[in-house]
């Protein structure tokens, strides 16, 4: 959680005691417990209770926060949505007004996927995913395939092993964003785009999006003789939870 400054910023002067608990308490001690709740869901739930209240102002605020912590424009919009028959017709209207002002006319998605593109929703493998993530092929051959997977922030793969009888394994070139890679028993490793790690056959691990950005990769599968992935255990919730920009811990 990147620390807040806002209150300080805007009401240091006016009600410096106000200030210090909006920046300090509020942010600091509940929106951080990330191990608990996610940036994310806390940043649905906020929009949630702003628009219920018609409290527009702060609602654009938190909906610049929630795209910061990985709310895309149609996920917005689906928010408004559905709360506009619990909140009311007239609350919608103004919350569309300033989801258009805060994301402007592209879908966030588009964006990202780095040089290479998003392509499309990687459904033949969601089931090992926990959360979304997108698949471009880009090389194919009896012997070698190459894809960009990009992960949505807080996506990241179940635990897995490259299997293989002679050599395999795979190569991850990242070109997007931010991200971790974690091999069983060791401390995860802070991934952004430039990082090459390389992951022999039969080692367990994981990898995805740190919770707040969007991260994308190209994945190598190294030629080998016989290989398959073998796909394991999720990552635990609340461990990967506790991985932070500033802190490597490992997920067991």
């Amino acid at each position: 959680m990147k620390k807040q400054t806002a209150g300080r910023e805007q009401l240091g002067k006016l009600a410096p005691k106000f200030a210090a608990l909006n920046d300090d308490v509020l942010f600091g001690e509940v929106w951080s417990r990330e191990s608990e709740l996610s940036l994310r869901d806390r940043s649905m739930i906020t929009i949630s209770a702003l628009m219920a209240q018609g409290l527009f102002p702060q609602l654009k605020s938190h909906f610049i926060i929630g795209k910061q912590h990985g709310i895309t424009k149609s996920e917005a919009v689906e928010i408004v949505t559905q709360l506009a028959f619990y909140s009311g017709w007239a609350k919608a209207w103004s919350a569309f007004s300033l989801i258009e002002e805060v994301y402007g006319d592209d879908e966030a998605v588009s964006v990202h996927g780095g040089v290479f593109g998003l392509g499309e929703p990687n459904t033949a493998f969601a089931s090992y995913f926990d959360g979304k993530s997108y698949l471009n092929p880009l090389a194919k051959t009896d012997h070698l395939f190459i894809a960009n997977v990009t992960f949505e922030p807080g996506c990241r793969n179940h635990w897995h092993i490259h299997e293989a009888d002679k050599n395999g394994g795979q190569i991850l070139i990242c070109v997007e964003g931010e991200g971790w890679y974690q091999e069983e028993g060791k401390e995860a490793q802070g991934l952004k785009a430039g990082d090459v790690i390389t992951i022999p056959a039969g080692i367990k691990h994981w990898h995805g999006a740190k919770s707040d950005s969007w991260f994308a990769h190209i994945a190598v599968e190294v030629p080998g003789e016989n290989t398959s992935t073998k796909w394991l255990e999720p990552v635990d919730e609340s461990a990967y939870h506790m991985l932070s920009k500033d802190k490597q811990t490992v997920a067991e």
